[in-house]
């Protein structure tokens, strides 16, 4: 094993400045319309009505990451959660408090829909899973790839980016590696979530062992070494905090699905910053350090209406409350 990290961290090395910071993804609800996929806690639950998060939330979390130095690893929820006039509002809003454009993940989206998202998206992620068809369509069986790849091919005729995620630990072996190098290149991806399974209670993969930290490490540095540029992220959970060195070392360039807010200065947050400098890694960003911040004159420069700046206000103070009282 050492020696392909070896390999793939002298290739990072080459092509990225040793940095490494935090992703989050924003989701604004918790409803599918998919809802069978076999690894996804939703594929559990009973219908619910749509459960969507407010606008003010939302807005409030960005602000929150912009604060704390965290980079937006994509905007996401359930597949049909919204309608698309009332998700293309809320877009609008969330290009603007983000200050930059955004990679969405919010399943399929034509290429007339690309268009008009294009003025606040600076790319889109096709939500693959995994590689291997016949896997593939046991593991996800509404949610065929060729809607997908049909939208990463519309997204590289607007010149937009492509990502893609993975989840390690679905029952693909090392053997299926070519297809996705075949994938990355057809589809010129540029950005790639590696996650790592974290069972579900009630779901098929509820008693399955997770990926060790050397089989989530493989997938990357594989990646890394084939595609020297592309932008890696490597998706942990509270209990794998331990791999975080052993993957930066891999060629991710990130770190994702730490419940960050949550455990915001636990020992685990502590800890995912201190293996990235224990790799030669300066952390961007804090999982430790509250924000200084004057709410009122931060969101001054929103040109939003005065009743939606007083909830994001206050949503922003209870996030700011929350991080600031742990006691860990």
């Amino acid at each position: 094993m050492e020696p392909i990290i070896a390999r793939a961290e002298r290739v990072f090395l080459s092509n990225f400045e040793p940095k490494a910071w935090f992703e989050r993804a924003i989701f604004y609800s918790w409803y599918c319309s998919v809802r069978d996929c076999a690894f996804c806690y939703m594929s559990s639950l009973p219908a619910r009505e749509f459960a969507r998060r407010s606008p003010a939330s939302i807005l409030a979390e960005l602000l929150l990451c912009r604060l704390l130095g965290w980079r937006i690893g994509f905007i996401s929820g359930g597949i049909g959660a919204f309608k698309h006039e009332e998700f293309f509002d809320l877009l609008k809003k969330m290009h603007s408090v983000a200050g930059e454009k955004l990679w969405l993940n919010v399943g399929f989206l034509d290429k007339n829909t690309l268009k008009m998202y294009q003025p606040y998206v600076k790319g889109v992620v096709a939500s693959i899973e995994c590689i291997n068809p016949e896997l593939h369509a046991r593991v996800c069986p509404s949610k065929p790839t060729q809607p997908y790849e049909q939208m990463l091919s519309s997204a590289i005729e607007l010149n937009l980016k492509t990502a893609i995620t993975i989840i390690i630990g679905l029952g693909e072996t090392k053997r299926d590696y070519p297809k996705l190098k075949r994938f990355l290149q057809k589809y010129r991806v540029s950005k790639i979530h590696f996650y790592c399974l974290n069972p579900q209670k009630g779901t098929a993969y509820e008693n399955q062992k997770p990926p060790s930290p050397e089989e989530q490490a493989w997938w990357i540095a594989k990646t890394r070494i084939d595609f020297p540029s592309i932008d890696i992220q490597g998706g942990i959970w509270l209990d794998k905090v331990g791999r975080v060195g052993l993957l930066l070392k891999a060629g991710a360039n990130s770190i994702s699905k730490f419940p960050a807010i949550r455990y915001f200065g636990s020992p685990e947050a502590r800890a995912i910053e201190q293996q990235a400098k224990s790799v030669g890694r300066e952390f961007i960003g804090t999982l430790t350090k509250p924000p200084k911040v004057d709410v009122k004159r931060l969101l001054a420069g929103l040109e939003f209406e005065s009743e939606l700046k007083a909830r994001i206000a206050a949503k922003l103070e209870k996030y700011l409350r929350k991080i600031k009282a742990k006691g860990f």
